[in-house]
């Protein structure tokens, strides 16, 4: 075995695509003249099917990289319950106390393309696909506990304000800060965002979390709870300094990934908690919180975490590409005994999870090995480019026919009893959405990192234009005047670092209108 970990002693034929056997794959035919030299200059031929096969096959070895969360570090393992929760969720992941289940997961930062740096601040994507005998299962969460909106209207545009100018083509914080400014359900997850949590030291440091409600019961008769999600690393949370994240950026744009890997290869596996926080029915109808907004956590002191399980990823990919680039989770993805609640942002994400991994990767993307269930069988979802499997073979392709008799899977969780008395679903701006912000602050302030939250906030803030800079300190000055004060404070101590002058004309344009 090579030190690449690829095996030498019995070295296969190369061939081409359809499996003709090739001489030399690392020349080109050209066409000689009478005295052996090369006629006409070296002219190929068409009929060198080698040469045109390899030059037609290199533009198309990439697929559109993912909008969001392009980037990311990707590994296989298993999951061990630790906690007999059968009583109430009958989900195969939780059959019996030492159930092991095989899971892929995906860890990714959201903004950033495939190619950026990845210790840069930024929401982490923390992605989990349960292979069971009953289906896939996928948790498809973040590293922060809330989102910055909970109306699925804004998602588009919560994702392009924190991309690149459409004019300038780089990323532009008087961009960032406009969208939120004007969306200010945000301001919680902001400052997780900003906060000393914000730049992850390692991967396997991370705190994970489902971020929605869902709902974990028992079909057979009808019962279920809400549940939360978490997962914490074994091995603790580890963060960096801005600093750091900075100079890591320039010198290891892949630190991460390398790091996930390496620990992976050197037998340190990393290893994740899984903790769910339940509430019944009667407690989400007197909650003073919508359970289903995003912005906002349970209390963890009303709502214990309760330890289910033991996630450990302990091999890394043979070939990234089919395994981690190819690989598709959504929210959508569940098995019998657990069920969406009524989460606006949860339904559309069921929809437009799918539905990327279909442009991305085809339709037929479900078949490929990572994405495969164990036991599938779909004979309503045929043809199709890329059809991997018999395609069903002459089984009736359509619904109750009398040639082909197909057995009823288990009920699922009633999705018809939403909770009918929980606050109103809105995205305004309500004076409860500040509760849990001030709540963190006041936190910050106890374990004395509010220096380092200002000074995050500020770095990021004083890019932006003047006016922008205006509406950032007027919001937070409403979860706290102190946070407003300082944070203008920081900010007329940084100076004028940024020529605003050269932002894109548009921004320049909006600075002098709201003027």
């Amino acid at each position: 075995m090579s030190a690449t970990g690829v095996d030498n002693n019995d070295p296969p034929v190369y061939t081409l695509a359809e499996g003709c056997p090739v001489r030399d794959p690392t020349s080109s035919m050209v066409l000689l003249g009478d005295a052996g030299k090369v006629k006409g200059g070296a002219l190929g031929l068409l009929a060198d099917t080698q040469l045109i096969e390899t030059l037609a096959h290199f533009p198309r070895e990439r697929i559109p990289e993912r909008v969001v969360h392009a980037k990311a570090a990707g590994a296989w393992g298993e999951f061990e319950c630790t906690k007999d929760i059968t009583d109430w969720c009958s989900a195969a992941i939780f059959k019996h106390v030492g159930k092991k289940t095989e899971v892929l997961a995906r860890i990714s930062t959201v903004a950033g393309e495939r190619g950026s740096s990845d210790t840069l601040r930024d929401i982490r994507g923390f992605a989990v696909k349960f292979k069971t005998e009953e289906g896939n299962y996928d948790i498809v969460g973040n590293d922060l506990p809330v989102f910055f909106i909970r109306d699925p209207a804004k998602f588009p545009s919560l994702n392009r304000s924190h991309k690149r100018h459409p004019q300038s083509g780089v990323a532009d914080a008087s961009m960032f800060w406009d969208f939120h400014v004007h969306n200010q359900e945000g301001v919680h997850c902001l400052m997780q965002l900003f906060g000393p949590r914000g730049v992850p030291r390692s991967l396997r440091n991370v705190n994970a979390f489902g971020n929605h409600t869902f709902k974990f019961g028992k079909p057979e008769d009808g019962s279920f709870r809400y549940v939360k999600i978490h997962f914490k690393p074994v091995d603790g949370v580890k963060t960096m300094t801005e600093e750091e994240a900075i100079r890591l950026a320039g010198s290891e744009p892949d630190y991460h990934i390398k790091d996930m890997y390496n620990a992976i290869e050197e037998g340190n596996f990393p290893k994740w908690r899984m903790c769910l926080q339940v509430m019944t029915i009667e407690e989400a109808e007197k909650f003073r919180y919508n359970i289903f907004d995003i912005t906002k956590t349970w209390p963890h002191n009303e709502f214990p975490l309760q330890e289910v399980g033991i996630l450990t990823l302990n091999k890394n990919p043979d070939n990234y590409f089919a395994e981690i680039e190819q690989a598709a989770f959504s929210p959508s993805t569940l098995i019998p005994g657990i069920a969406p609640s009524a989460d606006l942002m949860l339904h559309a994400r069921m929809f437009s999870y799918p539905d990327a991994a279909r442009y991305r990767v085809g339709p037929n993307y479900q078949q490929l090995p990572c994405n495969a269930a164990k036991k599938v069988y779909s004979p309503y979802q045929r043809d199709g480019p890329m059809r991997l499997d018999g395609n069903y073979g002459a089984d009736p392709d359509y619904v109750r026919s009398s040639f082909r008799t197909i057995r009823s899977g288990p009920a699922d969780v009633a999705h018809s009893d939403w909770v009918g008395k929980v606050r109103a679903y809105s995205s305004d701006v309500e004076d409860i959405d500040w509760e849990q912000p001030r709540i963190l602050w006041d936190l910050f302030k106890k374990n004395g990192e509010d220096e380092v939250f200002i000074h995050n906030l500020s770095g990021h803030v004083n890019k932006a234009l003047p006016e922008v800079q205006k509406g950032v300190i007027k919001m937070f000055a409403k979860v706290d005047e102190e946070i407003g004060k300082r944070l203008e404070e920081a900010l007329n101590k940084l100076g004028e670092n940024v020529d605003h002058k050269k932002a894109p004309p548009s921004q320049r344009a909006l600075a002098t209108h709201r003027k």
